[in-house]
């Protein structure tokens, strides 16, 4: 259909898979208490996004608060919920690679401490998320790859050396590349040009102007290339809503009018208010790669990763003069 000199693009895919959602439409996952209703109301709102499946996402906490808010989605057996994304608690202590994440619920990696918080999960966590420096980071990261759990590297300060170590015992991802990272870094040895150039890994990306420079995103992507590309959101609660107040967690979080989530008062973000169809778009605009090759590392690719399979078609229109992906219909 032609809009003046607009060509408008019809398009049919399947459905995104979001490997990192910690919250959505005004419904925070890592907060005990969630109902079976919010649950059902976050993932409508992901829906209208073009999302059919995803991983609810638990950030560093003590063990009794990871099983309070794992609990209501146990007995979430909708489709959509394809098991749980566990970010953190081994991670950087840190200020910068911590990120967001409460200091005090920071841990030493530790398998009896996985296994207990799996079996309080039902077997349903599919990813880690981990820093490769904490101690005993190693030998998790092989008893997690040996039971079929993907490993990222995520809010760390890892040496090249420790990096290609976590690769070899089979670290697959990194998460949310060139975030979750100290504010400043060596010019060249650092972390993220140590994960852009192991071919054994693919970067998750937060396209969502914020995060990364459309700049870096292109580089990245170009480095990585789209096959290893994987688009995630890692929304927050008010993904979806209007600016304010929220909460993560333990923590308050902010939405301000720029589309930016932060800690009030604190320069660090908090996760993101980033829809699907406009990651996907932002990427395109952001690398100049065709929507053809951007639309897998939201869905197929992404679903890949973890050993799952995207679902479900999508029927959206793109708009290429705007980047704009408007997603028209989810169909099963």
């Amino acid at each position: 259909m032609a809009v003046g000199l607009v060509t408008l693009m019809r398009l049919s895919f399947p459905g995104f898979f979001d490997l990192q959602v910690n919250g959505f439409g005004g419904v925070d996952f890592n907060t005990p208490g969630c109902t079976g209703e919010q649950i059902a109301q976050a993932v409508a709102v992901m829906r209208t996004t073009g999302v059919t499946r995803y991983l609810p996402t638990f950030i560093t906490s003590r063990y009794d608060h990871f099983a309070a808010c794992v609990k209501p989605f146990l007995s979430d057996r909708s489709p959509e919920n394809q098991g749980f994304h566990m970010e953190g608690p081994y991670i950087n202590p840190n200020d910068g690679p911590r990120g967001a994440h409460p200091r005090d619920a920071v841990e030493h990696a530790s398998i009896d401490d996985f296994r207990r918080r799996q079996d309080c999960a039902e077997g349903r966590i599919k990813l880690v998320t981990l820093a490769p420096e904490v101690p005993f980071a190693i030998p998790l990261i092989e008893y997690l790859a040996d039971h079929r759990v993907a490993v990222a590297i995520g809010h760390s300060d890892a040496t090249a050396q420790q990096i290609r170590e976590a690769v070899a015992a089979g670290a697959t991802l990194s998460t949310h590349l060139g975030n979750g990272s100290a504010r400043m870094l060596p010019k060249h040895d650092n972390l993220i040009m140590e994960q852009l150039a192991a071919d054994g890994l693919c970067a998750t990306f937060i396209v969502d102007g914020h995060h990364l420079p459309a700049s870096s995103v292109k580089v990245m992507v170009r480095a990585k290339t789209p096959a290893r590309s994987l688009l995630v959101t890692d929304a927050v609660a008010p993904a979806g809503c209007a600016p304010g107040r929220y909460t993560l967690g333990t923590e308050m979080i902010e939405l301000d009018e720029t589309g930016r989530v932060s800690q009030p008062g604190k320069w660090h973000l908090a996760g993101s208010a980033l829809k699907m169809n406009d990651a996907v778009a932002n990427t395109v605009k952001f690398t100049g790669l065709p929507i053809e090759d951007v639309l897998p590392m939201a869905s197929t690719r992404a679903a890949e990763a973890v050993g799952c399979k995207a679902a479900g078609t999508v029927s959206a229109t793109w708009d290429p003069e705007r980047h704009r992906l408007t997603i028209d219909s989810v169909a099963d």
